[in-house]
Parts: C-alpha cells; sequence; structure tokens
C-alpha cells in the first residue's frame, strides 16, 4: 500500500501506524516519480482519491497501466485539466463516486457489507482509529481551528 501525506510527521505515521508500505511527502517529492521509484517502476493500481480537481493531473501519471483513479471527495475543487493521452496510453480508468446521493436501501446495503467485512476487523485490533486530539462538545470553534490548522495526525474527536 502506497500513500501521500502533507509532512513528514504524517509520512512517518502512515508507515508506522498505518502500514503504508510506501508513503510519500507530496509538499516536498514529485509523488508519481516518487512511487515510480520506490516500487520497482510501477504506478498505482488503484488511487482513492478524496481531493479530486487540484491532483487530477498527477494523480493520472502516478496510475499504472491498466489503473484506476477513483475519485470520492472534491476537497481540491471539481473542474480540472485531464490528459486523454495519458489516459488512452496507459488504458486506465477514471470513476466518481459518492454516498450521500445514494437511496436509502442502497446506503442500507454498503453499510451491512462494512458491517459484515470491516467491522471484525476493527473488533480483532487490527484495524484501530488513530486519534489526534478530543475536544469537548462546547469547544467545536477550538476542533474546528485545530483541524483547519492541519497540524492534526489522525481524526479530531468532540465528545459530550
Amino acid at each position: 500500500m502506497a500513500t501521500t501525506a502533507g509532512t513528514d510527521e504524517k509520512v512517518s505515521t502512515a508507515k508506522a501506524f498505518l502500514g503504508a508500505d510506501i508513503a510519500i511527502n507530496y509538499a516536498e517529492e514529485d509523488f508519481p516519480e516518487s512511487l515510480r521509484r520506490q516500487n520497482g517502476g510501477k504506478g498505482a493500481d488503484v488511487i482513492l482519491d478524496v481531493v479530486g480537481a487540484k491532483y487530477l493531473q498527477q494523480n493520472v501519471e502516478a496510475l499504472a497501466d491498466y489503473g484506476r483513479l477513483v475519485v470520492i471527495g472534491l476537497q481540491g475543487g471539481t473542474k480540472g485539466e485531464l490528459d486523454l493521452g495519458l489516459l488512452l496510453k496507459k488504458r486506465a480508468a477514471v470513476v466518481a463516486t459518492a454516498l450521500r446521493p445514494r437511496s436509502v436501501a442502497e446506503k442500507g446495503a454498503i453499510m451491512t457489507a462494512v458491517r459484515d467485512a470491516v467491522w471484525p476487523l476493527v473488533a480483532d485490533g487490527r484495524i484501530r482509529p488513530l486519534v489526534a486530539r478530543t475536544f469537548p462538545l462546547d469547544q467545536v470553534g477550538a476542533a474546528h481551528r485545530y483541524f483547519d490548522s492541519g497540524d492534526h495526525v489522525g481524526k479530531v474527536l468532540l465528545v459530550m
């Protein structure tokens, strides 16, 4: 598994805590080039992207032949330029999906699949949440400021 992160601390956490084989600091390295260098010249078979337009071109560059870019978020914008020639050369695909617009029945089926396939891994400790910091509910503003700073490594929780 390979991942990108914006600080050396987050890269280290991805390797040590999350089990990444390859972790690249995208703020300091060209991540498609670094991925190929660390992966025997091969790109990624699947890229799960929460950013969207901001990294569209680099994600396509990072794909292996027959790779798939799956866009699940748009934190970096909704409109980007796509090099169709590179996509064709790699025989690659770009797929976009979201949970919010799905029907209640589809969401239920997804939740059942998560319960059956993922929850046992959480229950036995093979998947553990990484919590950066916990805030009381009455400090929601401070929690948002901390989250927006980008200084966190892991989830920011609000508790009652």
